[in-house]
C-alpha cells in the first residue's frame, strides 16, 4: 500500500474531541502515513483548549501551518497530498469551499483537492441544518468532496467520550483509504 500524505485542517466549531481522536488514531497507524500536514484556525485553538483544557495538539509531532500560509506545500497540487480531512468542520468553512472562496490556507487546501480530483472529507459539526447548509453540502458532494456528519453510533457500547468519537473518526479514516481495525455492525461489542 502506498503511503499516504494527509492534511488536517482543524476549525472552530465545536467537537475538539474528534480531532483528538483523529489526530491519535493517525500516530497509531503511522506505518501507512508518509507526512501529516495540520492547519487549526485561532477559534480551533480557543475551542480545543476550552472543550479538552489543554493545548496538547502541539505534542503529536505533525507539521503545523499557519492559517494563511499559502506557501504551505499543500497550497499546491504538485505536493501530492492525498486527502484532506477537515475535522470538526464549522458551517462557515464548508460555505466557503463550497462557493470556492480560498480565503485561507484551509480553503485553498480544500480548492486544490477538489481541482486535483483527490479526496475531500469534511466532519460536518452542526445542528439542525438550515437550507443554506444543505444546498452548500449538496454542492461540496456534486464536487467529489464527502460529507461525513459527526454523527456517532452506539451500538459498539462506547464507554467514554474517546469511544464514542471513535465512531466517527473510524468511518473517516476508512474513507480516506487507511487500515484501520474498528468496530463493524454485528461485532460483538468490546
Amino acid at each position: 500500500m502506498k503511503k499516504k500524505k494527509i492534511v488536517i485542517a482543524v476549525t472552530g466549531a465545536s467537537g475538539s474531541i474528534y480531532a483528538k481522536v483523529l489526530f491519535d488514531r493517525l500516530k497509531e497507524i503511522s506505518q501507512q502515513i508518509e507526512e501529516v500536514a495540520v492547519v487549526m484556525s485561532d477559534n480551533a485553538k480557543a475551542v480545543w483548549n476550552l472543550e479538552l483544557g489543554n493545548q496538547d495538539y502541539k505534542n503529536y509531532g505533525f507539521t503545523f501551518y499557519q492559517k494563511n500560509d499559502f506557501f504551505a506545500p499543500f497550497a499546491s497540487g504538485s505536493a501530492g497530498f492525498d486527502t484532506l480531512i477537515v475535522c470538526p468542520c464549522s458551517m462557515g468553512t464548508i460555505g466557503r469551499i463550497a462557493n470556492g472562496i480560498s480565503n485561507d490556507l484551509v480553503s485553498r487546501a480544500a480548492d486544490v483537492i477538489l481541482k486535483e480530483r483527490r479526496r475531500l472529507i469534511l466532519v460536518a459539526r452542526e445542528t439542525p441544518y438550515n437550507l443554506v447548509h444543505l444546498k452548500n453540502m449538496q454542492l461540496i458532494t456534486e464536487m467529489g468532496g464527502v460529507i461525513c456528519p459527526a454523527s456517532p453510533s452506539f451500538y459498539s457500547l462506547p464507554t467514554n467520550f474517546e469511544e464514542l468519537a471513535a465512531t466517527v473518526i473510524d468511518r473517516v479514516l476508512k474513507l480516506s483509504g487507511l487500515d484501520i481495525k474498528s468496530y463493524a455492525w454485528g461485532d460483538e461489542p468490546q
